[in-house]
């Protein structure tokens, strides 16, 4: 009844594991290290998808947000930040939001500043979890654009407007998870993928050489 319930209510794997406790039950679902022996298959498919999506940027997060691996593409992104901010674990909120971090060089701040503290706040609603609202309080104390915000008119996506030596391009993420995962390290994994926006920064990807 406990885990048809958790079902239904689409409660994440940690926490159907602490409602079985909490009901005198043994929890159900593991939660192994990505690097242990039965998790290869998973990293092979995590490998298959960075490496194929280059050259654009994709990576793999976690629950907290956390990296957990990325492909050589995402040196664009993290060109010039901290060095201090991508030392492991790396946190890609905070390497986006920091004033030493990617935030600088965004020229949409105030928009994809709102985008992720909403993604992150919805986070926070639905689990609880004090780990992530200790993040998101640390975010939100960040330096941000007057009138931050998200303008949806006439868009389809909040984009990453990111300025380069290139010039300023412009991206979409798609975000995609293990489907029937029912170990919790696994359901808590996430791909990130990064696309191009325009026909100029798809152009200028298809120029860049990851670094080997």
């Amino acid at each position: 009844m406990v885990l048809h319930l958790a079902e239904q209510l689409d409660v994440p794997l940690r926490d159907r594991n602490g409602l079985l406790l909490a009901a005198g039950y043994a929890p159900v679902y593991g939660n192994r290290a990505l690097d242990e022996p039965d998790m290869g298959p998973v990293r092979e498919a995590l490998d298959r998808v960075l490496t194929g999506h280059e050259p654009y940027p994709a990576v793999v997060i976690d629950r907290a947000w956390n990296m957990v691996a990325g492909n050589r593409s995402v040196a664009l992104l993290t060109e010039g930040v901290a060095p201090e901010l991508l030392e492991p674990p790396v946190n890609v909120l905070r390497v986006s939001l920091h004033p030493e971090g990617v935030a600088p060089r965004i020229a949409n701040l105030g928009e994809w500043r709102a985008h992720l503290l909403e993604r992150l706040g919805r986070q926070v609603a639905l689990t609880a979890d004090e780990e992530l609202r200790a993040l998101f309080d640390e975010l939100s104390a960040y330096p941000a654009p007057a009138h931050a915000g998200v303008d949806a008119a006439g868009s389809i996506a909040v984009p990453l407007r990111l300025r380069t030596d290139a010039g300023e391009l412009a991206f979409f993420s798609t975000v995609a998870t293990f489907g029937t995962a029912v170990d919790i390290t696994v359901a808590e994994l996430a791909i990130e993928s990064f696309f191009p926006a325009d026909a100029a920064t798809a152009e200028a990807l298809r120029a860049f050489t990851p670094p080997g």
